[in-house]
């Protein structure tokens, strides 16, 4: 297995999707129902990122002698993600259709809320100073960052569950992905030894932790590993 946090069974990778259509056109594309339609997945450019990002994984995991047998892909059931996992895979030389490849709807983008969907992603910033000020709250109809947070720890408890010693791959969004950042990252700092994985996010869900996740933002297509 490769580098972990002390108290997970597995190795974590996250990838945020490459460069999508709703990237290139400044909209915002949160809703399970828009973002599982075809004409909000990859542009181009994406599809490109996404296979670089397949190359760079690929190397990391030869450099650590890891069996592609012991590889996991998860991602989120959005176009945009979907492409992008099933890039890396055929990089990885994984069938997309194997048990190694996994949607799961724990991933999908934070639902930022019929006030702002398919509207300019210029709102990111209105929504990101809202969560500063309280990650417990949501614009009318969306999620807030807690409730991103609890579903995250769903998926991660059942993953921790399901598989040891391997290597997993989470393919999601934005926010989903610095939010994951943010929880394991204090969860490895401010929580007790003998804590189980749902008991150490319960704790670091806390104003001061969950207000601060933007420091965590990642690039488009960009890879990550969790040490």
């Amino acid at each position: 297995m490769g580098e972990t946090l002390p108290f997970l069974r597995n190795s974590y990778w996250i990838l945020r999707h490459g460069k999508s259509i709703p990237n290139e056109n400044g909209l915002i594309v949160s809703s399970m129902a828009n973002g599982t339609l075809e004409e909000f997945g990859l542009a181009p450019k994406g599809i490109q990122q996404a296979k670089l990002a397949g190359e760079l994984l690929d190397k990391e995991l030869k450099a650590r002698n890891i069996p592609i047998e012991m590889v996991q892909i998860c991602y989120s059931p959005f176009s945009r993600t979907t492409h992008t996992a099933k890039i890396v895979a055929d990089v990885l030389g994984i069938s997309f259709k194997s048990c190694q490849c996994k949607a799961m709807t724990e991933l999908r983008e934070r639902f930022f809320g019929p006030l702002f969907e398919l509207l300019s992603h210029d709102k990111y910033a209105d929504i990101w100073v809202l969560d500063e000020k309280d990650p417990f709250t949501s614009v009318e109809g969306g999620e807030s960052v807690a409730d991103v947070c609890s579903r995250l720890s769903i998926a991660l408890t059942a993953l921790e569950a399901a598989y040891q010693g391997c290597n997993i791959l989470l393919v999601s969004h934005g926010d989903p992905l610095q939010i994951f950042q943010t929880i394991l990252y204090a969860a490895k700092d401010k929580t007790s030894a003998e804590a189980d994985i749902s008991s150490r996010i319960k704790q670091v869900m806390t104003h001061s932790i969950l207000s601060q996740h933007r420091k965590f933002a990642l690039p488009t297509a960009e890879l990550r590993q969790i040490k």
